[in-house]
């Protein structure tokens, strides 16, 4: 054996020791990453010579197809793809679990600061890329394979891994935009996905969501990292406190650092003659956000202070008055409490890992479902509860249009992705197939401030 070694090593050519070196150092720095903090990752050293051997000794024959390109040419080319696609795949899969995910802004909660139609690159490495937890699914899809592949779930239930998060470049910051997996996700109903399955059996009972799956579906549960991913605002990291009055956030006794983007829903009163379609769209009210109360009178808009400045100039327009929160009382989380509303809320503490509270009836609700549906853990009034993970508090910059925390609570820490570094694309659906339809200037946005 080691005589065929070294013969071997004789015949490699300074090309493949180059491009072997390169491969075994980016590996060795990968299983490093790994094993900060994590001993038994070092293991994944054993396989070190086996990447070496790929691209000098040969000893496992690799590339055996290769001797049929002239006698067996299907064959070959048979394997050639066959070669090319586990390469990718794997490629992909590794880029797309470690370092980088596309995600596509699917509704309009942080709208100005990211709109409808904006496709994200997030950076899974900020804030530590999470160890999969689901570690046998297919490539680029988050929890259903498409139709085509008969539409079935893009995963395998087992083995499930324990929460684990590499070294990262920062922790989470104060307004951060965050992409994360949807907490309240665990349970989903097939035909309704939203509301998500706790309001909707808060609304018409548990017994009717599970009985009527004509209506909402099959019920569907769902691991940590196989949740829908969704990005907001961080307002509240792990230890502060939160108090939201009249629509606006406090935290720690402060208000939160005002935001351009931050839009409210107003009732737009006209003079009878009403707004013309041009000029919504030169204050920026996509379609999709125009609502009309009474036509040509009374409309309702998500509207920036900017935007407000924009919309008092028109001649046609008499009032504006922000819309009301009575409308949302009992609908905040914690599900059926009748004091809080959308824009009046709290206050709470953000739980922190190692932090110890008493448990009481006036906080048993808020941190019921973090001890029983996160950490797994009993929680009983009159008892102290210790905290085992961070926890945080999102919310959408359009306030009155997001399903935020305020709707279904705290994001804890395993939820989280990561963070967009830049939109590679962005589709104004307004233009569809249009000259208009790319917005050309929104390519390549860092800035999300």
């Amino acid at each position: 054996m080691f005589e065929k070694i070294k013969e071997r090593l004789a015949h490699v050519s300074k090309r493949e020791w180059i491009i072997a070196s390169i491969c075994g150092v980016a590996y060795f720095l990968f299983v490093l990453w790994n094993a900060i903090g994590h001993p038994l990752s070092w293991l994944w050293l054993l396989l070190l010579p086996v990447v070496l051997d790929i691209f000098t000794t040969k000893i496992v024959p690799w590339d055996w197809w290769k001797k049929y390109k002239d006698t067996n040419k299907t064959l070959y080319s048979i394997c050639s793809w066959i070669d090319a696609i586990l390469f990718a795949l794997v490629a992909v899969y590794i880029i797309n679990v470690y370092f980088f995910q596309n995600y596509q802004i699917p509704s309009s909660s942080l709208e100005k600061t990211l709109r409808v139609g904006d496709f994200l690159a997030v950076n899974k490495t900020t804030y530590g890329t999470r160890v999969p937890m689901t570690p046998l699914s297919m490539p680029l899809m988050q929890h259903t394979a498409p139709k085509w592949l008969g539409g079935k779930k893009s995963y395998l239930e087992k083995p499930q891994v324990k929460y684990r998060r590499l070294k990262g470049g920062r922790k989470i910051e104060r307004g951060d935009i965050v992409v994360f997996n949807f907490p309240a996700g665990d349970t989903v109903c097939e035909l309704i996905p939203n509301p998500d399955y706790y309001t909707l059996c808060h609304a018409y009972g548990r017994d009717v969501v599970h009985n009527r799956s004509d209506v909402f579906g099959k019920i569907i549960t769902r691991p940590v990292d196989r949740r829908e991913n969704y990005v907001k605002r961080c307002v509240g990291i792990a230890g502060d406190s939160l108090c939201i009055k009249n629509n606006v956030v406090f935290i720690n006794g402060k208000s939160e650092p005002k935001r351009d983007g931050v839009q409210f829903n107003y009732f737009v009163r006209t003079n009878g003659n009403g707004i013309s379609q041009a000029f919504l769209e030169k204050v920026g009210i996509s379609k999709d956000d125009r609502q009309v109360i009474e036509p040509n009178l009374t409309y309702l808009f998500p509207l920036s202070e900017a935007m407000v400045d924009k919309i008092n100039t028109h001649d046609n327009v008499v009032s504006l008055l922000i819309e009301n929160d009575e409308m949302t009382r009992g609908m905040m989380y914690p599900l059926g409490h009748t004091e809080w509303t959308r824009d009046n809320y709290g206050p709470i503490y953000i739980p922190k890992k190692g932090d110890q509270i008493l448990i009481t009836e006036d906080n048993y609700w808020l941190y019921e479902r973090i001890a029983t549906a996160y950490e797994h853990k009993p929680i009983a009034i009159g008892q102290p509860y210790t905290f085992e993970m961070d926890y945080y508090w999102m919310m959408g910059d359009n306030r009155h249009n997001s399903s935020d925390s305020r709707f279904w609570g705290f994001v804890p820490e395993d939820h989280i992705v990561g963070s967009p570094v830049f939109v590679w694309l962005s589709l104004e659906k307004d233009h569809k197939g249009s000259l208009d339809w790319i917005r050309w200037k929104r390519i390549g946005l860092h800035n999300f401030e």
